[in-house]
């Protein structure tokens, strides 16, 4: 067959090698695709899972502060920009609790510039005396004010306010410094702070074993180190004494356990494992603390803060000698506090 002749079509039936590598790249093209959707469908899924955090944050915020439209944060003046004193109140509000006592109390100060906290832990007990106002022990302020306001004629909301206005100013008196905030936490909110965060890692320093039939109390902890829920791990900061009067236990020693779990829920908090949580931890709280702060003012102490870390936290548990009813703080080491907190305040 010459050159120029015309090629005659294949038989019938003949393999087509050239037609078979054109149907590779739609396979190509499918695979793309499929993967453009999958991938696009969990980008979907994660900003769903994302929205419903900050709508829950947004919400659990809205409940924690006061309103935005009725406080305004000058300029310089916002935790992004200044450090600030917070009064860190916790209530024993079980059914057969303890009232409106606070069995913890601690002056926090946070610095944005360094990222960093000093808190200072007070003896329940501590007899705080200060200008212009009738001494106490310490955890009795806050329900002495709460029912003088109601006793006035204030309504709930009006007395919890009043009542932590007066608690930053005592201990701003006692320290030396502007204390803005307070925020008041039940047990049960702390409780569920830490069930949110899947347990907390102590080390649990003796034998524990407690029970009280009239506040439904029932502390039972193996001495060592163990991962605590949020009930045990309420029982581990609370433990005071035994029934057999063996294994004793000082507010100094409680104050000591509160600043050990404190910063190990900042560690887990800092975890990959903490920060999927947080939706759930906000809304533990949410649901059992109440702040005089704006809501935008808590969310930029959130985003300000969340990366924190317990190196970055200096905890400052107060000393003295417990002489009944009383414990009579250490003079020198409330001057070591007011020092760090005022140190804390200027970095």
């Amino acid at each position: 067959m010459s050159q120029g002749s015309t090629s005659l079509p294949p038989r019938s039936g003949a393999r087509q090698p050239v037609k078979a590598k054109k149907q590779k790249p739609p396979k190509k093209r499918s695979v793309v695709k499929t993967f453009l959707v999958l991938l696009f469908g969990l980008l979907l899924i994660v900003a769903a899972a994302l929205a419903y955090v900050v709508f829950k944050t947004n919400d659990a915020l809205d409940t924690i502060g006061t309103d935005n439209n009725s406080v305004v944060i000058p300029a310089g003046e916002s935790v992004k920009e200044k450090a600030v004193a917070i009064a860190l109140l916790g209530l024993d509000s079980r059914a057969h609790g303890g009232g409106l006592n606070t069995d913890v109390m601690m002056v926090a100060v946070l610095n944005p510039n360094t990222k960093s906290a000093t808190v200072v832990s007070i003896p329940r007990d501590s007899k705080i005396d200060v200008d212009g106002y009738k001494e106490r022990k310490a955890n009795e302020f806050y329900a002495a004010f709460y029912n003088s306001a109601k006793k006035e004629g204030m309504e709930t909301e009006a007395a919890q306010a009043d009542a932590k206005q007066h608690v930053r100013t005592v201990l701003g008196e006692l320290f030396g410094i502007e204390v803005k905030y307070t925020a008041v936490i039940n047990f049960q909110g702390f409780a569920d702070v830490v069930n949110a965060l899947g347990g907390v890692e102590v080390d649990v320093d003796m034998r524990m074993k407690y029970t009280d039939s009239q506040d439904g109390t029932n502390i039972d902890l193996q001495e060592g180190v163990q991962v605590l829920d949020g009930d045990k791990a309420l029982d581990f900061v609370r433990y005071r004494k035994s029934n057999d009067g063996k294994n004793m236990s000082s507010d100094f020693d409680r104050n000591k356990r509160q600043s050990e779990v404190i910063g190990a829920l900042v560690d887990k908090m800092k975890s990959l494992s903490g920060a999927a949580k947080l939706g759930s931890v906000i809304e533990a709280v949410g649901n059992n603390m109440k702040m005089d702060m704006p809501s935008n003012e808590i969310k930029n102490l959130l985003q300000e803060y969340f990366g924190i870390s317990r190196s970055d936290v200096t905890f400052i548990p107060l000393e003295g000698n417990w002489r009944s009813p009383y414990v009579y703080l250490d003079d020198v080491k409330l001057d070591e506090a007011r020092a760090a907190l005022k140190a804390k305040m200027a970095e």
